[in-house]
């Protein structure tokens, strides 16, 4: 299995560094965590083909697409209006492979973490599509590890960083195991 890891939005926050909250910014989080599972997933055997932070989710799909990628997942930090929290993990609505890729992880998160279940959701273009899943050839997911501008999951993203990236390499292990 070949896989294409995406940290959300652009590097060094330029000009897009995505949800902030306490002192955090989405792209810093995003980023430090995507290269802890891309080791953790190395040191288990699992081939990273690739691995891009970019305000252009173009060049992002075109990168995982040329990667021949089996496994594409973009890692993000979710914002609403401060009292919402928790984890969610996105697949391209109908993927039978996407929906399962999504358990696995969002599954290892919430135990591990013990984040408030927000459920794996479908993204259906048109409705609530989000581009990277719906222009990827690989079975792609987007997981927003927690809400930045929450109190709770502000401390959590500050703190547990390894301990996300963790999870997230079990799920993806586990996925690949037939979670």
């Amino acid at each position: 299995m070949r896989l294409f890891l995406n940290p959300g939005h652009a590097p060094d926050g330029n000009p897009d560094p995505g949800a902030c909250g306490y002192g955090l910014r989405e792209c810093d989080v995003a980023k430090n965590v995507t290269d802890l599972v891309a080791g953790y997933l190395a040191a288990a055997g699992v081939e990273v083909g690739g691995c891009l932070q970019s305000d252009s989710l173009h060049e992002v799909v075109s990168a995982s697409n040329r990667a021949d990628a089996d496994v594409f997942i973009s890692v993000h930090c979710n914002a609403c209006n401060g009292s919402a929290n928790g984890t969610e993990t996105w697949h391209y609505y109908g993927s039978t492979e996407g929906e399962k890729l999504a358990r696995c992880i969002q599954n290892q998160i919430v135990d591990a973490i013990g984040t408030v279940d927000r459920g794996v959701k479908g993204a259906k273009p048109g409705v609530n599509g989000l581009y990277v899943l719906s222009n990827t050839d690989a079975v792609a997911i987007l997981v927003e590890l927690a809400f930045i501008d929450h109190a709770g999951d502000a401390q959590l993203l500050r703190s547990r960083q390894d301990e996300f990236a963790r999870a997230i390499a079990r799920g993806v292990t586990d996925y690949e195991g037939e979670c």
